[in-house]
């Protein structure tokens, strides 16, 4: 995973704008198309910055998150293996037993539809776990 947006006194959405504009390349689009498509599923959504660069996308506990590769940008939600995926856009880290993931690749189309409906999924279920 790349790693060069220096840890400042920034927050972490700045911390993610500045991932977005050094991926100079069309991973840096896909990571904004993704953060956007999340935000307008969910508008309360935190966004923070963990593990010394990976974008982190929650509300009412982790919902995904964001990593940039040389060849994908994937998407890890953090309990997805608890989530209907009736669209099937889940295509990494299957066979887990918590996380599903989905990778991302250059010229791929993303269904933001069925995108929204996962992260509002995600959402519900956080909380449910926190109404516990």
């Amino acid at each position: 995973m790349e790693n060069s947006t220096a840890q400042t006194d920034a927050t972490p959405s700045q911390l993610i704008d500045e991932r977005i504009k050094e991926l100079a390349d069309w991973r840096g689009g896909m990571l904004a198309r993704l953060r956007a498509l999340i935000k307008q599923a969910e508008p309360a959504v935190v966004e923070e910055w963990k593990w010394r660069g990976v974008p982190v996308w929650s509300c009412n506990g982790m919902i995904c998150t964001g990593e940039t590769y040389k060849n994908a940008v994937k998407l890890t939600f953090a309990k997805g293996a608890a989530l209907d995926d009736p669209s099937d856009l889940f295509n990494a880290s299957l066979d887990g037993n918590t996380r599903r993931a989905i990778d991302f690749h250059k010229g791929d189309d993303v269904d933001e539809e069925a995108l929204k409906a996962l992260v509002r999924a995600a959402v519900a279920l956080n909380a449910a776990r926190a109404a516990r």
